[in-house]
């Protein structure tokens, strides 16, 4: 194992703590159901390193909205251009696949639809309820884009009270311009906000990726910026490269490194973080909720 993360980079080499098997035979099952109901997940679309274990348990995040996306993130390895007209029907195939599958908490994602005149948030909506409507035991999670920071068109979502909004501040402020060039971390941060201030009972969750060239100090930074807009949960995990048309990595960070990022975000007031080098904003997602609901019953409790 190569101790140094600097070294790992420059000698093109994954460290041993990043790589994960994948067994297809288990993968195939499910992604023949998807293309059956022409569905996306963001579990393949991003190729996540953990989809072979969230596939098997079941557990998948349906993207919405199409597999192309509005905006160049530097990062991401979702299509980018101008987007279809989006499927009427997509709504009830997520409720359906979902149902079929056995879930009990269904995660909703979207690509960014800038080109939308309500950016997708009525979409985001009507397949909270149609979920609601086929399992109505199951909890919802929706990772959405930041709808340009227009309160009225996030308040679409929110009227439809998901048991947890997530949306994901990505990286640090200084990078936003070479990594995120058509976002702002302030309207991402006051995405966050307007769902805390909405309803105090929402779950708000967020999260990020180191390995980007950030300094320690500026993970400190946005973690603090995190708890100020209300965050009861974040998520830290290293970026890896998808292909070789998005950035490279700048570094590795250590396992232990992601620990002290916990401490420290739950010394500071966050009430549930999952840190770790292979860790994605869906990875675990029921687990966190609940584990965010033992907390809250605890502080009730007092």
């Amino acid at each position: 194992m190569i101790n140094d993360p600097d070294v790992c980079n420059q000698q093109g080499r994954i460290p041993s703590w990043l790589k994960k098997k994948k067994n297809l035979k288990d993968l195939r099952a499910l992604k023949i159901r998807f293309r059956s109901a022409c569905l996306s997940t963001v579990c393949e679309e991003a190729r996540c390193p953990n989809i072979t274990e969230c596939f098997k348990s079941p557990t998948a995040t349906f993207m919405i909205l199409g597999d192309v996306c509005t905006r160049n993130c530097a990062f991401c390895s979702v299509r980018k251009g101008l987007p279809p007209v989006p499927d009427e029907h997509e709504p009830d195939e997520v409720a359906r696949a979902a149902r079929e599958m056995g879930l009990d908490h269904v995660v909703i994602t979207s690509v960014t639809r800038d080109d939308l005149p309500d950016q997708g948030a009525t979409a985001f909506a009507r397949t909270i309820n149609r979920v609601r409507e086929l399992l109505p035991c199951s909890s919802v999670e929706v990772l959405t884009p930041d709808f340009s920071g227009d309160a009225s068109l996030a308040e679409i979502v929110f009227e439809q009270r998901p048991d947890v909004l997530n949306h994901n501040v990505e990286t640090v402020e200084r990078l936003y311009r070479t990594i995120r060039p058509e976002a702002r971390l302030e309207t991402s941060l006051s995405l966050l906000r307007m769902a805390r201030e909405y309803d105090d009972s929402l779950v708000v969750k967020s999260g990020f990726m180191v390995g980007l060239g950030e300094s320690e100090d500026e993970i400190h930074d946005l973690i603090v910026l995190l708890n100020q807009a209300g965050c009861d949960i974040i998520t830290i995990g290293q970026y890896m490269q998808p292909t070789k048309k998005q950035v490279p990595v700048v570094r590795y960070w250590p396992p232990q490194q992601f620990e002290v990022w916990s401490e420290l975000a739950k010394n500071i007031g966050i009430r549930y973080v999952v840190s770790g080098p292979l860790i994605r904003s869906s990875y675990r997602a029921k687990e966190a909720l609940e584990g965010i609901r033992k907390v809250q019953g605890r502080i009730s409790d007092e």
